[in-house]
């Protein structure tokens, strides 16, 4: 059995979930909590940087981080399952989950600035700052949905728990502007089980 050691809020620990599911891995999966602000968690000797989400595999070996346990999950299932093996298709996809971390990246960054910082100690220019990124990216994709394949791949899966995240942490603020990407999570939603299994509430 491989643990895999994250925080059920946490989007890039659940699109290891989804990808897992998608894959038929999700019975070889346990999911175990870990907490990165408590330095007697034994995730910094499993990761020294200490961020999830890491993969344990059966002989004790570590993986980290989502891409690098992407990337192992789709060898596992027998390779170019959720990532093209090779050619215009795998950089495609590649760029797209590419992408999406980065809206997931800065979502955490402006999270961070809340949870740390006292209300009249937050920078507005960083909070601002990471919000442009994410409104860029929102913007290119509204633009250019992506096909959600009958096996969705990195990216998709990707994206769908980077608007989850802003879903769960943000209110869902994104919804208002963006009416096709609304349409397109409700379409993958439907299509992938697994998303719904894995929403934690607000």
């Amino acid at each position: 059995m491989m643990i895999l050691r994250t925080s059920p809020a946490s989007p890039f620990g659940r699109k290891i979930k989804i990808a897992a599911s998608v894959l038929g891995l999700y019975d070889k999966l346990k999911s175990e909590n870990a907490d990165t602000n408590d330095a007697a968690d034994t995730l910094r000797q499993q990761n020294p940087v200490g961020k999830i989400p890491i993969l344990i595999l059966e002989d004790g070996t570590t993986l980290y981080d989502s891409r690098v346990i992407l990337e192992y999950l789709d060898h596992l299932a027998g390779g170019g399952k959720i990532i093209p093996a090779a050619g215009k298709a795998r950089f495609d996809v590649l760029t797209l989950a590419s992408l999406c971390d980065g809206i997931m990246d800065a979502s955490l960054l402006q999270i961070y600035e809340i949870r740390f910082r006292a209300e009249d100690r937050r920078d507005a220019k960083w909070m601002d700052y990471q919000g442009e990124k994410i409104t860029r990216a929102l913007d290119v994709l509204e633009k250019k949905l992506p096909a959600i394949d009958a096996t969705p791949n990195v990216g998709t899966i990707t994206l769908a728990c980077a608007l989850g995240y802003r879903d769960l942490r943000f209110q869902g603020t994104w919804r208002k502007s963006y009416p096709k990407l609304v349409a397109w999570l409700d379409d993958f939603a439907a299509r992938v089980p697994s998303f719904a299994k894995t929403k934690m509430e607000p």
